[in-house]
């Protein structure tokens, strides 16, 4: 097995470590954008060799398609392009498999589903992360214990999904199965949130509190946790709101209605009213530990 990963970056390059170690692949085989991040995985070794992307494409046996979702829905029928020529020139059907772990889905599956080749893509989403990015971000057993969402698996090969229902088998993760619609609305509210309302937290700290030193003297552990995905790309982050614009909306939306009515509580000093508030939310215990 040649493994091919297209981007080199927080999840492409952990993905490269453990399937590398855990023997799903006997060559790991990855491209990146810059040249800066080239050299520093090549240094790091998180794959056995750096090419470039259509070399990574016509050698690999599984692609795997780790780049920010805007280059992902352009990258995607590119893909199946080519192995639709490859097809073709060899006269033999493709075997090879491409798959995409972007947070968003719609978008990128209205993109490639009418090609010819779309029975050669599965479309997964492991859910897991950091807020850091680029090679040098990569972890070894950054997926083990956590979800992977599998989408539309009835438009894909049955014999592609089960290769890389053991892929993410041996990265130790439990897969989930929805179609796209149905992930983005998910995923909207319980990751693209967190990350708005992070990014909103930011802004209203620095606009308001313009001490650097206070920031970070009185910044206690509940507030560092609660802005940490503050730090997260703006690259990878730009094309996943406006992809999934209309469930991020309705999901900033009831946010806002929420906020309204602590506010409205804190307002009126209304101290059973913020209780009431606190002690719904705290019905999340339940789910998350």
């Amino acid at each position: 097995m040649k493994l091919g990963i297209i981007g080199l970056g927080l999840i492409g390059g952990s993905m490269a470590i453990d399937l590398k170690k855990r023997g799903f692949a006997d060559e790991v085989i990855g491209s990146t954008r810059t040249a800066v991040s080239a050299a520093a995985a090549g240094k790091i070794g998180l794959v056995d060799r750096v090419v470039d992307n259509d070399t990574c494409i016509d050698e690999a046996d599984v692609i795997v398609v780790a780049v920010p979702a805007g280059v992902a829905v352009k990258l995607l029928p590119y893909i199946l392009d080519r192995f639709e020529k490859q097809e073709k020139e060899s006269g033999e059907p493709c075997s090879k498999i491409v798959i995409d772990v972007c947070s968003t889905k719609e978008h990128i599956m209205r993109s490639v589903h009418y090609h010819r080749m779309r029975r050669r893509y599965v479309s997964t989403h492991p859910m897991a992360g950091t807020e850091y990015s680029g090679p040098w971000a990569a972890i070894p057993g950054l997926f083990d214990g956590r979800a992977c969402i599998f989408c539309n698996i009835e438009d894909s090969d049955p014999a592609a999904v089960r290769t890389i229902e053991k892929l993410y088998d041996t990265l130790n993760m439990r897969p989930l199965y929805m179609n796209s619609s149905n992930h983005d609305v998910h995923t909207a509210y319980v990751s693209h949130i967190s990350h708005v309302t992070s990014f909103a937290l930011a802004l209203t700290v620095l606009d308001k509190e313009k001490d650097e030193k206070h920031i970070f003297d009185l910044a206690s552990g509940g507030f560092s946790s609660t802005v940490r995905l503050a730090k997260s790309n703006d690259a990878m982050w730009v094309p996943i709101l406006t992809q999934n614009r209309d469930n991020v909306l309705h999901v900033i939306d009831t946010y806002i209605e929420k906020m309204k009515q602590f506010r409205d509580a804190i307002d009126n000093c209304d101290e059973e009213q913020i209780g009431e508030l606190i002690r719904e939310a705290n019905k999340i215990k339940r789910i998350i530990r």
